[in-house]
């Protein structure tokens, strides 16, 4: 996303700053009004730090070249009402053949997937990329363009004209991959499992409360596709007030029957699962920002200091300044 003059929001997320020399990997990413920002912060963050962290290596054996595109092009809203500034799909000058087209979710999904201008693209892009990762409500796109069975990473077959003999192609049947965690083992195939994890510490800190280590591990051994996705969009949007009713409906499941699904799948319910991520993401800025403690809990969907301070005492057995002062401490003395 370059310089558009007065187009330009001041909140504007800015496109990572990708070259053209050497070998790039073209990594698309498609957009919509009313996507939901988090998880495209994160892969945009992935391939940024990756290209800095290989000019600092001198590596010069693979940058990643990032394409923004929705339907028409120009200036899209998030869902938290961030801008950013994308290029038509009409306007690609490359094929369409991405390494790894990632589309979005969010609420705008449901308004998106009606846009014959996407889907007609969705049609002719897809067959043409290496990998393909739909983010929760993002399979309405996939499924409007005839790919229904594409919800989750995918990778072609050997017979396919893109792909690589060369490659080790992410696990296709693996649907637990994060879009941050499809967009890391892409960095690890291209530049090594050391760049990967020192690219995973910058995006992605061990900072994280031990909770979210104990919802996972209580799991069922096998979580439904749509389980899985109503917990990654609840991952994606709980800065923002969340209902019952939005969630089941990202499962396309009744509000009864999700709660028992979830619950029996997850080990959780999808209250607690919305709380316990509300947390990390609480934990995440307090360690690594020096926002007020009140500033934090709004901007994580807690509302107040005061209730923050609640759920840390009870969840955490401690409050969020001390865990915060532990964090700092523990990163100057490390």
């Amino acid at each position: 996303m370059g310089p558009r003059g007065n187009e330009q929001h001041e909140n504007a997320l800015q496109t990572p700053g990708l070259t053209q020399e050497g070998s790039a990997r073209h990594i698309g990413v498609a957009l919509f009004n009313g996507f939901a920002l988090p998880d495209i912060a994160s892969i945009l963050e992935v391939f940024q730090s990756a290209n800095a962290l290989g000019d600092s290596r001198h590596l010069g054996r693979m940058r990643y070249e990032v394409s923004l595109l929705s339907a028409s092009g120009g200036r899209i809203a998030s869902s938290s009402s961030v801008f950013i500034w994308t290029e038509s799909v009409g306007a690609q000058r490359r094929v369409d053949n991405f390494h790894a087209l990632f589309i979005a979710g969010g609420i705008g999904a449901t308004t998106a997937f009606r846009d014959d201008r996407l889907i007609v693209w969705l049609k002719r892009t897809f067959p043409r990329s290496d990998i393909v990762h739909a983010i929760a409500e993002g399979r309405l796109l996939l499924d409007a363009a005839g790919f229904a069975g594409a919800r989750a990473a995918q990778t072609h077959g050997q017979d396919s004209p893109r792909a690589h003999a060369t490659a080790r192609p992410i696990d296709a049947v693996d649907h637990s991959l994060s879009p941050l965690q499809i967009a890391l083992r892409i960095v690890e195939d291209d530049l090594g499992s050391n760049i990967a994890q020192q690219v995973a510490d910058w995006v992605a800190p061990r900072d994280n409360i031990e909770s979210s280590v104990s919802i996972r591990a209580s799991a069922a051994p096998h979580v439904s596709e749509k389980i899985q996705a109503s917990a990654r969009w609840l991952e994606a949007n709980g800065r923002r007030p969340v209902s019952i009713e939005a969630v089941a409906q990202v499962a396309a499941m009744s509000e009864r029957n999700f709660l028992r699904r979830f619950k029996s799948e997850m080990g959780i319910t999808p209250s607690d699962y919305l709380l316990h991520v509300r947390l990390e993401m609480s934990c995440k800025l307090l360690a690594s920002t020096s926002l007020p403690v009140d500033q934090i809990a709004r901007r994580c969907g807690i509302g107040s200091g005061g209730r923050l301070a609640k759920l840390f005492r009870k969840h955490l057995s401690t409050t969020p300044t001390e865990y915060r002062m532990s964090k700092q401490a523990s990163r100057k003395s490390s």
